[in-house]
């Protein structure tokens, strides 16, 4: 809880405990006092840290506890005959109700704090609208009938001024959210109160002359702002991170014109499908997405240049450039990287696509995946079939998984040749789909529910962004590497993945 809802949480818990004071005067007068400073707790919660939805019984028993401690003293000084002994009974019993939910409710929506960036710079952040003259939109409309995107940079900045910008990008979105998850529309409204850790718009670092460039890409109906602390980290360490929202493949964009566009390629797949229209429709959708990410590399070019206006300018480092994504996003990060332009990338728990359109890529990747992905993969490489009994649980037929076990061999060939080249492949232990997002810190429920896995959202956080930066630092700026050498007694959780036979 924030600071004046502690407060106000506290204040009601007193006025439960004064419910049992014996002494009707006394109990009058300190109910009338301690209601009187919870409501003005409540004001100044309203007016300085804002509503949220999580808190309604307190926001109601604060004001109630208020008017009803003024009645009493008034119908007391009339010689008013107090309430009947059932209120009196049921009353407490409903405060101690509405408190315990209040605490469950907290605990399950918290405001929560994301980890602060462990790197010694300040980090800014921009946001960038491109359009991209040379593409049709075909996943659903836009104003002017190509592809759009929204792009947000996070970048090494002097000291910002003023506040942190906000975690998500604007509440518009958040209904869109909850939506995507199945819940009510108000379920995700008190993220519009976490904060970030970079400023808006401020002046780029003097640190360095210019600093390399790292492309990113969110999961499949995800959105930029889940891998903020990822960015943030990657900022304050010396790099210009800019998280791509493919547009119609988030749970929802807001542009510049107020229009917000919501997921539809989930409209490319179906229970109907065979595996092979599937993988034909993930390979449209993937080379949408790669070209996303070309568009946008173009753009950077055209920052450094100072044709497209940016504080930016001049300051990106073109020789020096990585790409990095979740999911299909990591899956992107991979055939992007065939781009003459990027040097190396990471792909967090992604499946490849497109895989019969090229040969091999001879880059270094990084393959870091779940536990869930490396059991998947460890039955590939032990060379295990699928039971019939197996299959029935899995709600799967065996014709699909032969299919899908062919690609997946062709997969595993494609990380060999990325290892090859000084890649690396692992899993972290305990760590499931979502845990490679910022989404493990919205929910500890989500932990509980499986959606993430047993790992604590900060341990997780941290492995990832240390293996992040080490890998990015080796390649992109020719220093550290000690992480991709092998094991590291620091971080017991990650598992390397070999041979991969």
């Amino acid at each position: 809880m924030r600071f004046i809802e502690i407060l106000l949480f506290f204040s009601s818990v007193c006025l439960l405990a004064l419910l049992f004071i014996p002494n009707q005067r006394i109990r009058r007068t300190a109910l009338l006092l301690t209601s009187g400073v919870g409501f003005i707790f409540l004001v100044i919660h309203l007016l300085v840290e804002g509503y949220r939805i999580q808190l309604v019984f307190l926001y109601g028993f604060a004001t109630l506890m208020f008017m009803f401690s003024l009645i009493k003293v008034v119908r007391t000084q009339k010689g008013v005959r107090p309430v009947s002994r059932i209120p009196r009974v049921l009353a407490p019993l409903f405060i101690a109700i509405g408190l315990i939910a209040t605490v469950c409710f907290h605990y399950v929506f918290p405001v929560f704090d994301l980890p602060a960036p462990t790197g010694k710079l300040k980090v800014g952040t921009q946001v960038f609208h491109f359009v991209d003259p040379h593409r049709e939109e075909t996943f659903g409309k836009s104003e002017t009938g190509k592809r759009e995107l929204m792009v947000q940079v996070w970048y090494p900045a002097e000291a910002g001024t003023g506040k942190y910008t906000p975690f998500i990008p604007t509440p518009r979105i958040l209904s869109y959210m909850a939506e995507s998850y199945g819940l009510p529309g108000f379920t995700f409204q008190h993220l519009k109160y976490v904060s970030s850790h970079a400023y808006l718009a401020t002046e780029v670092s003097s640190a360095q002359a210019s600093y390399p460039l790292i492309l990113a890409n969110p999961g499949f109906g995800s959105s930029r702002f889940l891998h903020t602390s990822q960015a943030e980290n990657l900022a304050s360490h010396g790099y210009i991170v800019a998280v791509i929202d493919h547009t119609y493949n988030t749970f929802a964009t807001e542009f510049p014109d107020g229009q917000i566009t919501t997921n539809t390629t989930s409209d490319l797949f179906s229970p109907e499908h065979d595996y092979r229209t599937e993988r034909e429709q993930r390979d449209e959708l993937g080379k949408v997405l790669t070209d996303d990410v070309v568009f946008a590399l173009d753009q950077f070019e055209l920052i450094q240049s100072g044709k497209i206006p940016s504080q930016l300018k001049g300051r990106v480092d073109l020789g020096h450039i990585g790409v990095f994504g979740h999911s299909i996003g990591g899956a992107t990060a991979y055939d992007a990287s065939y781009d003459p332009r990027i040097t190396a990338g990471i792909d967090l728990d992604g499946g490849l696509y497109g895989l019969h359109d090229k040969e091999g890529l001879r880059k270094p990747i990084l393959f870091m995946n779940s536990e869930s992905v490396y059991e998947k993969l460890k039955m590939l490489i032990d060379h295990r079939v699928y039971t019939d009994a197996e299959l029935e649980r899995m709600g799967n037929t065996r014709e699909w998984v032969d299919q899908e076990r062919k690609d997946k061999k062709l997969e595993l060939d494609r990380m060999r040749k990325t290892v090859a080249a000084g890649g690396q492949v692992l899993y972290i232990d305990n760590a499931e789909h979502l845990n490679f997002t910022d989404v493990h810190f919205i929910s500890p429920i989500f932990k509980i529910l499986g959606i993430t896995g047993k790992i604590a959202p900060e341990r997780a956080n941290f492995i990832i962004n240390s293996y992040m930066l080490d890998f990015f630092d080796m390649y992109l700026k020719e220093k550290s590497g000690n992480l991709m050498n092998g094991p590291d007694s620091r971080f017991p959780e990650v598992k390397f993945i070999t041979p991969l036979l």
